[in-house]
């Protein structure tokens, strides 16, 4: 069967919402690129319904408001697998608004009946459907035109089984009496902050940083912060700013000049003399924050029984998930037990379908433990 032609002009896309409106439902998945830039190029949208199929071709259309109008009517479930990239990219292109739900994640959906958290899509329709996906452009340049019949081929595919998965998958879900369990988890999804890009935040995504020293440390924090406001800026990749291991030698190091900052490793000549100042001085602010940076990075250690007892409800919530037949990772993660046990902190575990199936055994295992949480 030959793929469906791209949706490429505002005639084209008219009529395929028309194609897809009968529906209840739209499955979705998108193609985009973001090798050069920090924000994700949206290249392709594909849409599924039981009766039609189609591709979605941003680059040629003048404007997309008649596709978000569509999307953003509350009757139509949207079916995505692993959504949130998808969804952070349609929200980058909707100038940062989120997908209105409801929202159905067959990978979500897979873990809350026993298949792996991070099942990735052609795995899930090979164990659901029976079907093998082709793999081979998973590494293509979707921002070049004309798209060969092999593309568009492959991205039909990645929306069309989503149809047949999404039913098999929600049908799953009503036998076991969990459909009600996705929809809360559904819920995140549509929050804004979710999309939001934070850089005082960005220092999260450095490894190691509790083996540095405190003005190391605060130096790394700052660094990523400016690297992440730079690259949103200019709209570059982080890496292209300040690669990761550069980042990481001027934080160990300290330069003590501009000078010395031309002696680290994978810095460019060029980004010294743009950005040499500006890299001093955060070096600086940093030595400066060391003595705040230390007070802030030294909790209490947990002690010994407490952590026994997250061992102990490691194990609880194994059995539990396994007596369930549900992903262990999906009802309760080891930092949810470490947060439960460390920090009295229960609001995640003790709210919606969570709180019967795991929160409550915990704080009774706990108990027995001789904590009161």
């Amino acid at each position: 069967m030959s793929p469906t032609p791209p949706t490429a002009t505002a005639a084209d896309l008219l009529d395929a919402l028309a194609r897809l409106a009968p529906g209840d439902f739209v499955a979705l998945d998108t193609e985009f690129m973001r090798e050069s830039t920090y924000f994700p190029k949206l290249c392709l949208i594909q849409a599924a319904t039981a009766d039609a199929c189609a591709v979605i071709d941003p680059l040629a259309l003048p404007d997309l408001d008649a596709l978000w109008e569509f999307l953003g009517r509350r009757e139509r479930t949207k079916v995505l697998h692993a959504a949130r990239q998808d969804l952070e990219v349609l929200a980058t292109a909707t100038r940062g608004q989120p997908l209105p739900g409801p929202i159905f994640d067959t990978q979500v959906a897979a873990a809350l009946l026993g298949h792996p958290a991070q099942i990735g899509y052609g795995s899930l329709v090979a164990e659901r459907l029976g079907h093998t996906l082709a793999k081979g452009h998973t590494r293509t340049d979707w921002t070049r035109r004309p798209l060969t019949p092999e593309q568009l081929q492959y991205a039909e595919d990645d929306v069309r089984y989503l149809v047949p998965l999404y039913l098999n998958l929600r049908k799953a879900l009503e036998d076991a009496g969990r459909l009600e369990w996705l929809h809360e988890e559904m819920r995140e999804l549509e929050q804004l902050d979710l999309y939001r890009t934070d850089p005082d935040a960005a220092w999260r995504r450095l490894k190691g940083l509790d083996r540095l020293q405190p003005q190391q440390r605060a130096t790394a924090k700052l660094l990523a912060q400016w690297r992440e406001a730079t690259a949103i800026k200019h709209d570059k990749p982080r890496g292209w700013i300040l690669a990761d291991d550069a980042l990481r030698e001027i934080a160990d190091r300290l330069p003590a000049t501009v000078r010395d900052l031309e002696g680290i490793r994978n810095l460019p000549p060029g980004v010294v003399r743009r950005r040499g100042e500006e890299l001093m001085a955060l070096i600086e602010r940093g030595r400066s924050d060391a003595a705040n940076e230390a007070a802030a990075s030294n909790p209490p250690r947990p002690q010994p029984q407490q952590l026994a007892l997250v061992t102990k409800l490691m194990n609880v919530a194994r059995e539990t998930a396994q007596h369930a037949k549900i992903n262990a990772e999906i009802l309760a993660t080891r930092r949810d037990i470490e947060q439960l046990v460390f920090a009295g902190r229960t609001e995640h575990l003790l709210s919606g379908w969570r709180r019967e199936i795991i929160g409550e055994p915990l704080l009774a295992a706990a108990r027995q433990s001789g904590m009161d949480l």
